[in-house]
């Protein structure tokens, strides 16, 4: 689904309440500091994002946007404080593929509802997912490669920095939709599976893009395909997957969610702060060192797309055999 900016017809009818009611509503926020939770360790990629993100909302807003790293159990330990949290507007977090459609299905006794206990208020951004093989490997396209797979089945593995995230699952549609026979091997981290990849110990990864860019613009790995249903402007000469296999879209995508129960016109207000956040220019620049794409989904599209992403992942989740790790 493509990002699609707030309703017009919302922003205006949020904008026609009285002063007294808009203000009792939310519609004067942000009034004090905000606490942004993010699911994952410091220094990492998705935490660049969300930091780059929030220093655009204090200058903004000119109120603090704090970011805290509550990480464990696949981002479900972050993921529980959010939907814990008062539901007054200043606990907002991460909410995206891992915490909202593979949690589900990888986590028995998960402490939260993905569909009940969260207000989603807007989508943040999109990191597609690639496909690279080492050098060695007797293949330069994405056709050659599936060929290749085909003729030999089982020769060629493919690595992952985990079981269940969504370049794992990458993988598995990608078997799925060219009936090859292509073994997986589970690292602890995309780093580790990428330096056995040049050590030619595995042939192929499927890595977010922000992982092994570097490697790749060096030229010391070959990039097959991304896994967003366009083109990466970090990466535009890589074709998409669904150039060779139509449809095929499997992004790791994040946005925010709040504590369910927000009122409406402060949702709204949030969003369209954020969207301002999200296309100035600092933003921008950092998202795209990072291999990710701003995604302006409104609340609405947002809450739309995590809910049709949950069956899709729950299938594959099953048919892979993935397990916490």
């Amino acid at each position: 689904m493509p990002p699609t900016a707030l309703p017009r017809r919302a922003l205006l009818a949020a904008g026609l309440a009285t002063p007294a009611i808009a203000r009792a509503q939310g519609g004067d926020w942000p009034r004090q500091t905000a606490r942004f939770i993010n699911l994952y360790a410091p220094g990492g990629a998705n935490d660049l994002l969300c930091r780059a993100f929030c220093q655009a909302m204090t200058q903004i807003t000119g109120q603090q946007f704090v970011v805290e790293n509550r990480t464990g159990a696949g981002g479900t330990v972050g993921s529980d404080a959010i939907a814990k949290a008062r539901a007054d507007g200043y606990t907002m977090g991460l909410g995206g593929a891992a915490n909202l459609a593979i949690a589900p299905s990888l986590f028995p006794g998960l402490p939260y509802d993905p569909a009940r206990d969260y207000t989603h208020v807007t989508g943040l951004y999109r990191q597609p997912n690639v496909l690279i093989v080492n050098l060695d490997v007797p293949a330069r396209t994405l056709p050659e490669f599936i060929a290749l797979l085909r003729a030999h089945p089982g020769r060629f593995n493919y690595a992952t920095g985990g079981a269940g995230t969504t370049p794992h699952l990458s993988g598995e549609l990608f078997k799925r939709r060219t009936g090859t026979d292509m073994p997986f091997v589970q690292y602890r981290g995309g780093a580790p599976a990428l330096v056995d990849l040049l050590a030619g110990q595995v042939q192929a990864i499927f890595d977010n893009l922000a992982g092994p860019y570097a490697s790749i613009r060096d030229g010391k790995v070959r990039a097959l395909a991304v896994t967003s249903p366009e083109r990466s402007p970090v990466l535009p000469e890589v074709p998409t997957m669904a150039e060779v296999l139509p449809g095929f879209d499997l992004t790791s995508w994040n946005g925010m969610v709040a504590p369910a129960g927000l009122p409406p016109a402060m949702v709204l207000r949030m969003a369209a702060l954020s969207h301002q956040a999200l296309r100035s220019p600092e933003v921008v620049r950092v998202f795209t060192e990072n291999g990710a794409t701003p995604w302006l989904a409104g609340p609405e599209d947002y809450a739309a797309y995590a809910r049709g992403q949950e069956p899709l992942m729950r299938d594959l989740v099953k048919a892979s055999g993935a397990t916490p790790g």
